[in-house]
């Protein structure tokens, strides 16, 4: 089976679509029948790279010059791998929705260029043959906002990789001290835009402050945003705002993935209070470095957490507090967490995520 891959992302390993498309590849090129190629766009210069010109580029390849490549490879069928496929297609089509944010979210919106492109994409779905997706949270929301029959919208979960689990690398102290890191923290790891819900994070901690804040600070990893705007708000700004002492919090402005592992693994445990994810890799990724969550029970996060993490409504900052204060100071809690936070975990594997997603395509195939 030649399968054509929509490879708009793979040179952005960062992000959750690059990290998905690159997976799920590594693993369908490992399979015995399986041919998977990728068709990739010609990226522009930087200076070229911008504005409305930016975002034609983007849609005149996903609306012809991919459509027009599968026909050329001959592949039985075509995989776009993030949500936007074609409107028009010489052979199936199956597309993975991983949320439907700018559908849900008032401020992820965007401007009229953006909020057209979310209609034609919302079109373009309802037409592919399949639809993936990565949770089953996001699998309702699918059905609902798109109108689309239940059959047709799949949950298949994502992965995590190999990197991520408790046994500590050798390399492990010296990444934390490269970064000046406490021996022991409180963790959030990930982006900060509006729907991360920092300013409770922050609320949280400054009412757990008293009684763990001098053995077990706050440390906030992620790329900082350049500007502080209402979409990606400073967390320093929000940090002086809510009045935590900060002296307690450590930001790290960073983005190397191959650290990430030993930040996890330095962590008592994981605060995640987003209020929306279609999957959420971050609190995966502490959880198979051993690490409970206190989150929110919101979207997709019960569904990756299970019952690795203490999960609460995304304002409730006085529960989030009580659950830190928990994990630092009860040992027997922690190493009970940390036991069933291995096993949910190893729920998630890049080898099933492939498996289930190479049974789709025969399934359209057939």
């Amino acid at each position: 089976m030649r399968i054509a891959i929509n490879a708009w992302f793979w040179d952005s390993p960062t992000t959750g679509s690059g990290q998905y498309v690159r997976r799920l590849v590594e693993q369908l090129s490992a399979m015995e029948g399986v041919e998977a190629v990728l068709v990739r766009a010609e990226r522009r210069s930087q200076k070229a790279d911008a504005g409305l010109r930016s975002q034609f580029h983007k849609l005149w390849f996903e609306q012809f010059c991919f459509p027009i490549a599968c026909m050329r490879l001959g592949a039985d069928i075509a995989h776009v791998p993030y949500w936007a496929s074609p409107l028009v297609t010489p052979l199936p089509t199956i597309v993975t929705i991983h949320d439907l944010i700018p559908l849900l979210l008032r401020d992820y919106r965007g401007s009229l260029p953006v909020r057209l492109y979310t209609a034609l994409v919302s079109l373009t779905a309802r037409r592919a043959a399949l639809i993936l997706t990565d949770s089953q949270a996001s699998r309702k929301d699918i059905i609902t906002r798109l109108r689309l029959p239940p059959e047709r919208v799949r949950t298949i979960y994502l992965g995590i990789s190999e990197q991520y689990t408790p046994v500590p690398a050798p390399d492990d102290q010296a990444i934390r001290a490269r970064y000046g890191l406490p021996e022991r923290y409180l963790l959030y790891l990930g982006g900060f835009d509006v729907r991360k819900n920092i300013t409770t994070l922050l609320r949280a901690y400054r009412l757990a402050a008293p009684v763990v804040g001098r053995s077990c600070p706050l440390l906030i990893v992620g790329r900082l945003p350049a500007r502080d705007t209402p979409f990606a708000p400073d967390p320093r700004r929000l940090a002086r705002e809510e009045e935590v002492d900060t002296r307690l919090v450590c930001f790290v402005d960073f983005a190397d993935e191959l650290a990430k592992p030993a930040i996890y693994r330095g962590a008592i445990a994981f605060v995640f209070p987003s209020r929306y994810e279609g999957f959420g890799l971050p609190p995966l990724e502490a959880l198979a470095c051993g690490v409970p969550v206190v989150g929110s029970n919101t979207s997709s996060i019960p569904e990756i957490v299970g019952d690795a993490g203490v999960l609460l409504p995304p304002d409730d900052a006085e529960g989030m507090a009580r659950a830190m204060i928990q994990l630092v100071t009860d040992y027997d809690l922690r190493a009970e967490l940390s036991r069933r936070a291995l096993i949910q975990a190893a729920r998630f594997s890049w080898v099933r995520t492939a498996r289930e997603t190479l049974a789709a395509y025969r399934e359209v195939c057939a």
